[in-house]
């Protein structure tokens, strides 16, 4: 008998989503990361937009995936306790004439096709009256009122944590290096060793298309590394926008965007930039200098002397431009291609997958499946009576490691003991934003690597920003955190 009846490969939003999902059904499921946690390709370096769907072509999966899985996160932010928040969206044109017109006007048609609710186009003026700190040079907007924000870190946590939790195994810092059919299934052999399964998942993102073409040759596809840059600013600059703003879209992708972000942050980006490496995730001058010139398009008031740092991501864009997402051979069964809409799809995409492998399969539900989880505790968002009571029965949460955010010794652990914990720097910083401050993480890095280390039952110089060959520490010295 086969060691699982699915395997997935990859734990970004796509594979913790379909974790998620599966987890509903009786069967054995283990997700496998090259790297050492969940949310750590293209997952981690996103824009957080929940697209209400307006912009993809009517009658593709985008389309179809991007407007349920949209309904499907304001459900399931409730249900997993994640932040999300419907700020809703503009798509600006910075002239009124016919081509500006057209644009929006098959926008909206695009929306309507697609079921998305209440969109309209209004006068830059009216745009104005929304958002006053738009430019001036706003004539036309397209009006969105359900799109939304979310935190992808915490959306795939909270997916990981809640397969976890009904049975599904994650196994960290196992890379696939081959995949054979066998009579049962497939084998998998990984750098940690050998896995057999009765169906495989692939979500790689970027890596999608190699393991595709592994197992149909006669059918490759092709991936595109799609590089884009974001700058992010200090909470002291979120109130610059409440909408998430969009400038009308080109070949290229939705072009550079405005919004705040559920944690009161400003960002701007992306840029898009085609490239051969599918690691290169450095950000560039050339590419800073063109989003700061066109988000100030829209609105000029940035305030970019608050920036506290900048990253970029890869987009996985495969060459027909729409998800590939079924069962492509026998038991195996693609998330291929899944570039923007994907995070606002991520849902829709683990609930097609597991109804196409349950029905195959004939899994029946999972009997007592726990459909909710309880995220982070977050003492500064208590009432200060609930905050006391709190730090009376676990004085861990009254003592501060990162002040920038606010987040305490208590969180720090909590990451580190939950299903799916936190094994690097950057795990705690994704689930708790330890380090995701102002000083960007310049003084609670100490403090923060001890307890890490304290929890793991390892020495504080095998902490690791992320994978290994990332310790911190160069020599066995203790760090102070005075």
């Amino acid at each position: 008998m086969p060691d699982y009846d699915v395997v997935i490969i990859g734990a970004g939003v796509t594979g913790c989503a379909a974790a998620m999902q599966l987890a509903r059904y009786d069967l054995k499921i283990c997700v496998i990361e090259k790297t050492e946690d969940v949310c750590s390709g293209t997952s981690k370096a996103n824009s957080g937009i929940v697209h209400a769907g307006h912009d993809a072509l009517p009658g593709t999966l985008k389309a179809k995936l991007n407007v349920r899985g949209s309904a499907m996160i304001r459900e399931l932010s409730a249900a997993l306790d994640f932040p999300f928040k419907e700020n809703g969206s503009m798509v600006v044109a910075f002239d009124d004439d016919k081509v500006s017109q057209e644009g929006l006007e098959e926008l909206l048609d695009r929306g309507i096709s697609n079921g998305v609710q209440d969109l309209r186009i209004i006068t830059g003026e009216e745009a104005r009256t929304i958002e006053p700190n738009l430019s001036d040079e706003v004539k036309l907007a397209l009006l969105v009122p359900h799109g939304g924000i979310v935190c992808p870190f915490l959306m795939t946590v909270a997916f990981a944590e809640n397969a976890a939790s009904n049975g599904a195994e994650f196994r960290f810092l196992t890379e696939v290096t081959g995949i054979d059919k066998t009579p049962d299934g497939y084998l998998l052999c990984t750098d940690t060793g050998t896995i057999s399964t009765r169906a495989v998942v692939n979500c790689a993102g970027l890596y999608a298309d190699v393991f595709h073409n592994m197992v149909c040759p006669d059918k490759p596809i092709h991936i595109t590394p799609r590089r884009g840059e974001y700058v992010l600013m200090d909470h002291d600059a979120g109130n610059l926008v409440t909408h998430t703003i969009f400038q009308l879209p080109t070949a290229q992708g939705k072009g550079v965007l405005v919004t705040p972000t559920v944690h009161g942050n400003i960002m701007a980006g992306p840029n898009a930039e085609d490239l051969a490496d599918r690691d290169d995730t450095s950000t560039t001058y050339e590419g800073m200098e063109y989003i700061k010139a066109k988000a100030k398009d829209s609105v000029p008031a940035i305030p970019y002397g608050k920036t506290i740092t900048s990253f970029a991501g890869l987009r996985a864009t495969e060459d027909g431009k729409d998800f590939i997402i079924g069962e492509s051979a026998d038991g195996f069964f693609d998330a291929a291609g899944i570039d923007s809409p994907g995070l606002s799809a991520a849902p829709a995409i683990g609930e097609m997958l597991a109804g196409l492998i349950a029905g195959k399969y004939g899994a029946a539900i999972r009997k007592n499946y726990i459909s909710t989880r309880k995220g982070f505790i977050k003492p500064f968002d208590l009432s200060p009576e609930e905050r006391a009571k709190l730090i009376e029965e676990n004085p861990e949460y009254g003592r501060i490691v990162c002040r920038c955010e606010n987040v305490t010794e208590g969180e720090i652990r909590d990451a580190i003991r939950r299903p799916v914990g936190a094994r690097s720097l950057d795990g705690i910083k994704r689930r708790v934003r330890q380090g995701m401050g102002r000083c960007q993480a310049g003084f609670c890095s100490p403090r923060a690597i001890s307890i890490l280390a304290e929890e793991l039952g390892i020495p504080e110089e095998k902490v690791c920003k992320n994978l290994p060959g990332s310790e911190m520490l160069c020599n066995k010295e203790r760090l102070s955190d005075e």
